[in-house]
This record gives C-alpha cells, structure tokens and sequence, in this order.
C-alpha cells in the first residue's frame, strides 16, 4: 500500500471516529478537506502530462484536440497564466476571436492573482491583438499602453533582463499599430523606433540570436511602412530591404521553421508596395509573386491555419496586372482571392478584418469589371462591398 493508500484510510479510521460520537459535522468537515486535498493532488499531476498531449496535438495540426485538452488543463489549473495564454492562441489560430479573448482576459486575472507581471504584460499584448483584429482601436490602445507600463516599470526595475528589453520594445511596436491606423504616423514612426533601437542592441549584442534577429526585421517593416504612407519611397524601400536580408537568411538556416518563411512572404510583399507606388510594375510583379509561393507552401502545409489562408490573397497581384492593362489576368486573380475571403468571412463572420478584406475583394472586381465595360457586374459587386463596409461601420466602437 502506498502513501497515499495509507493517508486515506488513516482519514476513513478518523472519520468513523467522528461518526460513533457521533459528530457528522465534524465527520464531513474532515472528509470536504481530504477530499479536497485528493483533487488538488490530481490535478498538479495531471496538468503536466496534459500540456504535453496539447502540445503534440498542436504540432499535429489537431487544433480542435489541443483546444479541448488546454481547456481541461485551465479548468485544473484556473491560475496557468500560460494555458490560458496558449489556448488563446489555438482559439486565435483557427478564427475563434471571442473565445480567443476570453482566454487572453482569464490570462491577465491569473497574472494578477500571482503577481507574474511578465504573464500580465503578455496578457495585454495578446487582448490588444484580438481588439485590433475587432476593430476596436480604442480598446486595443489601451491594452497595449497597459503592457507597456508593466514592461517600462519592469525594464527599470532590472535594466540587463533582455526579456524584458524584448518585451517593451514590442509594447512600442503595438501602440504604434495603433496609431497607424488611428492616422498619427509621426506618433507611431516614433513608437516604433523606440522598438527598434532597443531590438538593434538586443540583436547586435548576441548575433546568434535567431529570435531578436527576427524582432529587427518586423521593426524594419513596420518603420517602412510609416514612411511609405508618408511619401518617403526611397527611405521604405531601403527599410524593406533590411527586413528582407534578414528574412532570407533566417528562412535559408531554417526552412522547415513556418514562422521564418511566413516573414520572408511579407517582406517581399512590402517590398512589392514599394515598387508598386514608384511605377517598377516588373519589380512588384517579380516580388508579389515571390511572396505568394512562400505563402502557397505555408498554406498547404497547414490548411487549418487561417492566417495563412489569408495570405494566399492575390489582391496584389491583380493590382499589378490591372496596372498593365491585363483585365483578364486582373479579374483571374481578383476572383481567386474572393472566393478565400469569403471562406474566411463566413467562418467568422466577427472577424473585421476579414470582413473588410471581402469588401475590398468586391471593389477590386467592380473596377475590373468597370474597365472591361460590363456596368452590370461591376454595379453589383460595389453594391456587395459597400454593403459590408457600412456594417462595419455600424459595428465600429
């Protein structure tokens, strides 16, 4: 018999004892803290090997398991600030994004009630990404401040923790995608080199680092894209450039690392705007179509990941054609990328991006349509995103 075993007939021995008082009170006191006792037991040895299933689940692409079996794993454990965290990110993943912030606020509470300011600062991070996949500029502004006072109060705190260093440079990131949309760019060029000068020391401090190497290419784009909106087409195409050396060179070391190819697509992509907007029609054409075969592998890879599915758009590559004077191949492109935001919109119908993504598919192909001269098709397909967008506005905090 094991220890355990024991411990629980010493309590059955106790709890007779009471009964032949007889004190039933007394009895079930005992027996409601021994009981007690045995869940939270089971449950501390459960919860690991729990996390390990989802986890080979979530590397299998069985999200809806992985969900099921997190979701198990944050009933045991209501204060795993990170379980709440990873389920989050499946519910994200798959286009959940209310239960995605569900999780995200349970997140921030359990941060709270552990004091793990660094689970908290995450937390917000993460409830600001649903926000701004909501649309709700206003509330992901603020989440993304609160991340920021956590991660400023906490890089002072211990200036040589470059977790922490990491971490308010990717508050600055966030608040300045915010401003972006909000139209403050010289808020946001600002916001986000804060977060590149801290990620530049961070990656020249260790060059080995593949993760900060990462976080300096995003910062490159975000800072190109800001000057781009602001007409500075020379200073953005260099920005890009500096985000695509580093893409390259992380994609080549690694090209089974999903992550890594994902930003190599990207940052062909924005180099594409850029040689768009400066008339290289060639260029852009070259560079689209180079990020949309990263894209097609990714997306076949793991079909189940909607992000993914979105990037397969050839918005892009419609633009161009249009531009040349190729209403066919325009329209082609225009149609294939309707038919995945209409999969992605119907599947979360909540998802505003989405849905104005679907919007700006059907204003796309009622200018095409409008150039090939068929009125008819063109007034209705405007008439279909006009329609959406007026819902969101409608919808819009």
């Amino acid at each position: 018999m094991g220890d355990n075993e024991r411990d629980i007939e010493v309590t059955i021995e106790a709890l007779r004892e009471k009964l032949s008082a007889p004190d039933r009170a007394g009895a079930l006191d005992l027996l409601g803290t021994k009981i007690a006792e045995e869940e939270e037991g089971r449950a501390r040895r459960l919860t690991p090997l729990l996390k390990v299933r989802a986890t080979i689940e979530r590397e299998a692409l069985d999200y809806e398991r992985a969900t099921q079996t997190l979701s198990e794993v944050t009933r045991l454990a209501p204060d795993d600030v990170w379980a709440f965290i990873d389920l989050g990110d499946l519910y994200e993943i798959t286009g959940s994004l209310d239960e995605a912030a569900k999780a995200f606020r349970n997140a921030a509470e359990a941060a709270q009630r552990q004091g793990d300011e660094r689970g908290l600062s995450v937390a917000f991070i993460k409830i600001g990404d649903v926000q701004m996949a909501q649309g709700n500029l206003a509330g992901a502004l603020k989440s993304y401040y609160d991340s920021l006072a956590v991660a400023e109060r906490m890089s002072k705190s211990d200036p040589g923790n470059a977790v922490w260093q990491r971490d308010l440079s990717v508050a600055y990131n966030k608040v300045g995608d915010v401003q972006v949309y909000q139209g403050d760019l010289s808020g946001a060029l600002k916001s986000y080199h804060d977060g590149l000068a801290i990620f530049d020391r961070l990656a020249k401090s260790d060059p080995n680092n593949t993760g900060w190497q990462r976080n300096l290419s995003v910062s490159f784009i975000k800072i190109g894209d800001v000057q781009m909106a602001r007409g500075d087409l020379v200073s953005a195409l260099r920005s890009f450039y500096g985000s695509l050396a580093i893409a390259e060179r992380l994609s080549i070391s690694d090209p089974g690392n999903a992550g890594w190819q994902r930003d190599l697509s990207v940052s062909y992509n924005f180099v594409g705007n850029v040689q768009m907007a400066q008339g290289d029609l060639d260029g852009a054409l070259k560079s689209y179509r180079e990020s949309l075969a990263t894209a097609e592998r990714l997306a076949k890879s793991d079909p189940g990941n909607a992000g993914w599915q979105r990037d397969l758009s050839l918005i892009k590559i419609g633009d161009v054609q249009m531009a040349q004077g190729d209403l066919a191949g325009a329209l082609n492109s225009y149609q294939d990328s309707l038919a995945i935001r209409e999969r992605l919109a119907k599947s979360d119908p909540g998802n505003a991006e989405w849905q104005r993504d679907l919007a700006v598919s059907f204003v796309r192909l009622a200018l095409v349509q409008k150039q090939s001269g068929d009125s008819s098709k063109a007034l209705d397909y405007l008439r279909q995103g006009q329609s959406i967008m007026a819902r969101l506005i409608l919808l819009s905090p």
